[in-house]
């Protein structure tokens, strides 16, 4: 069974009670963030690199740190390609599975392995590369308030195709042309579950929603326009 039609619905109910995680951009405004979760991966990601190049769209990776590890080249290629990098774990485990120190060593070990394989100082690493998406979307506020007081930045998602059923290229596609809006983050994977349509699905999507007059941005320059566009007493505790 597919749930696609339900997550634009989880979206508008968990937005406005979850307020510090990045769920869009600022409203009104058409910069979108396309992201992808559960690299790198050795033979998914570089066509999908290939892909974002071609039409010179910078995109965002959450990624495993166990990939990072098995597959450096790749995350380097990544990295030296300008896109903005994220954290989904060590291993695609639910946060609620972990204590407080598990998750705390699954995100540490994550930033450990993107130092090495990018041959980055870890230090920068660890002040830098601190978005952290939970895998399936899956958290509660205790794990909220722990991201938050280690310094991270939770990020979740408003356009979810469900591409890792791989429901189709088209299909695919058109769940996010359809659900798509000002400040939508998108979520596609190129890991091991979605990661074969991965690039023909950013070849489809990519021209048309640049025809809509959107432009891409990463993560973090959502994050920037969130905060400029919030006033500072409504800024979330």
């Amino acid at each position: 069974m597919q749930f696609a039609p339900l997550y634009p619905l989880i979206h508008r109910l968990l937005k406005p009670n979850f307020p510090t995680c990045l769920w869009t951009g600022a409203p009104g405004c058409k910069r979108i963030a396309l992201t992808f979760d559960d690299g790198p991966h050795p033979l998914h990601t570089r066509p999908l690199l290939e892909v974002l190049d071609q039409h010179q769209v910078k995109a965002s990776f959450f990624w495993l740190g166990i990939c990072v590890e098995r597959f450096p080249d790749v995350a380097q290629a990544v990295w030296q390609s300008g896109h903005w990098i994220g954290l989904h774990g060590y291993e695609h485990r639910s946060f609620v599975q972990l204590s407080a120190r598990e998750l705390q060593q699954s995100l540490q070990r994550t930033q450990a392995a993107i130092a090495q394989a990018c041959q980055l100082d870890p230090e920068t690493v660890a002040q830098q590369i601190r978005d952290v998406r939970p895998p399936n979307g899956v958290f509660t506020p205790q794990i909220l308030k722990l991201l938050q007081g280690w310094g991270y930045r939770p990020v979740m998602w408003s356009v979810v195709p469900e591409d890792w059923v791989r429901p189709g290229v088209a299909v695919a596609a058109q769940r996010v042309l359809s659900q798509t809006e000002d400040g939508s983050v998108i979520v596609l994977h190129d890991g091991y579950h979605g990661g074969e349509d991965v690039a023909a699905v950013a070849a489809q999507i990519i021209p048309a929603l640049l025809e809509q007059g959107y432009q891409f941005g990463s993560i973090d320059e959502l994050w920037g326009e969130r905060t400029q566009a919030t006033p500072p007493s409504a800024e979330p505790a």
